[in-house]
């Protein structure tokens, strides 16, 4: 790869078509951190950083990222001129810990610009082996179970290939109920608790047996391991680990420990692309099941999961959804669609197989940095 040039920060605000409520607070709006990382010939690569806004889902957030990218993570990547993904990853590595949702939007941002060099798709660079991804749908925490069975079934009615309830205690099992009972009992339905129970609420979480869920979805703790191995043998529901995989040392405890049968990999989380593949990997050799998540993206933080979610192991429908499900007017042409369930991988198109609209994403920009290789800054 030639050398990076320059890197730009953008940070977006993009509200939401609706609010969306999960255990952990209710979200109207986006902020969205871009990257884009740019060659000694021009050439450009993009990638989204997930962080939230607040440390509810994991301790990092949009203005911590910001900090690392700009003080420590790009001036060593620019003063090092290493250019290819997987070195500059372990560069990063080495001289900043933790930081992983900042590190992978860098990391993705060279894999998306190394497609671009090459002139092939982000998913055939990747191993990707579909061209078509199933696509499911996140369900928000609603005011009654009513309302959750209507919203739900009129997604079913979209096409969508698994329904996702987000769940908290008081607002679970009779909100299942009613869902399952509006579904019929064939739907494909899971839910997530984003780590809103406690052990001592296993008589709640084992009256979700009944339902013939797909997945029980990050239930305890956001960094454990341990009891969710407890939990997953007295459950005939399969537990699905989120926010406890950040790396692969904690998908391979997952697994000696028999925490979970299922694992929902982002690569936002667990440091970028290379280690997604490797926990990817890591979860076939062992018949762990494993799906790709979603952080309320933009089309570009789509892209990359839509060729992430293209490896062979992704056997569950994704929350992948349509650009039109968050966002009246994406930041993408073209925007995400959706067809009979599935998003379609842009398996011939270069790159993440999607333009940036730099008019829309310029009139959405609050705030912008541009790090230069010609005078990096970096505190050690």
């Amino acid at each position: 790869m030639l050398p990076i040039r320059k890197v730009t920060l953008r940070e977006l605000r993009l509200p939401l078509v609706e609010a969306f409520a999960i255990s952990t607070g209710t979200q109207a709006a986006r902020r969205i951190l871009l990257v884009e990382v740019t060659d000694a010939e021009g050439a450009s690569g993009w990638a989204e950083c997930v962080a939230p806004e607040h440390p509810n889902y994991l301790p990092e957030t949009i203005d911590i990222a910001w900090l690392s990218l700009q003080e420590w993570l790009v001036p060593h990547l620019l003063s090092s001129g290493v250019a290819a993904p997987a070195p500059a990853s372990r560069l990063l590595a080495s001289v900043v810990r933790g930081h992983r949702m900042a590190k992978a939007a860098l990391e993705m941002a060279l894999w998306e610009l190394e497609a671009r060099q090459q002139g092939v798709s982000l998913s055939r660079l990747l191993g990707g082996t579909r061209a078509q991804v199933e696509t499911g749908i996140s369900i928000g925490i609603q005011s009654d179970p009513e309302t959750l069975a209507r919203k739900a079934q009129r997604h079913h009615a979209e096409g969508y290939r698994r329904i996702k309830l987000k769940i908290k205690p008081g607002a679970d099992v009779r909100y299942v109920a009613a869902v399952r009972e509006a579904l019929g009992d064939e739907a494909p339905l899971s839910v997530d608790a984003n780590a809103s129970y406690r052990r001592n609420d296993v008589e709640a979480l084992r009256a979700l047996d009944r339902f013939g869920l797909a997945m029980l979805e990050q239930p305890l703790g956001w960094d454990d391991r341990r009891q969710h191995a407890a939990l997953q043998a007295e459950l005939r529901t399969p537990i699905c680990l989120d926010e406890s995989i950040r790396c692969l040392e904690h998908a391979q405890e997952a697994i000696e420990l028999q925490s979970a049968r299922i694992v929902n990999i982002k690569p936002g989380r667990v440091g970028g692309f290379g280690a997604a593949q490797a926990i990817h990997d890591l979860c076939q050799r062992h018949g762990v099941a494993v799906w790709c998540g979603g952080m309320l993206e933009s089309g570009i933080g789509r892209a990359h999961n839509v060729a992430l979610a293209s490896l062979p192991n992704f056997v569950h429908p994704g929350d992948i959804s349509p650009s039109r499900r968050y966002w009246e007017r994406d930041i993408v042409n073209p925007e995400w669609t959706m067809a009979n369930g599935v998003v379609d991988v842009p398996v011939h198109e270069p790159g993440m197989g999607v333009r940036v609209d730099l008019d829309r994403v310029d009139d959405l920009s609050v705030r912008q940095q541009v790090l230069d290789a010609t005078a990096p800054r970096s505190r050690s």
